[in-house]
């Protein structure tokens, strides 16, 4: 299963692993994935895999539209 946000398509980026004597060695750096179940519009429910900081921002603007209701 390759290591990418259904969301946002965010993917391992690559990178070297540089020591004290500036020896490089080739790194991965992989997305902090999340595994979440989502209940789709005919009531059934799926798991994707979504990147944390993709999780942060949908609770940010669950919120933001929960207060405008509110607000209204």
């Amino acid at each position: 299963m390759a290591r990418r946000c259904d969301i946002t398509g965010k993917v391992p980026l690559t990178g070297n692993n540089v020591s004290h004597a500036n020896n490089k060695t080739k790194r991965r750096q992989l997305p902090n994935l999340r595994s979440v179940k989502i209940t789709l519009e005919d009531g059934t429910r799926k798991r994707i895999r979504v990147a944390a900081s993709t999780l942060r921002t949908m609770k940010k603007q669950a919120a933001q539209a929960a207060t405008a209701a509110t607000a209204e």
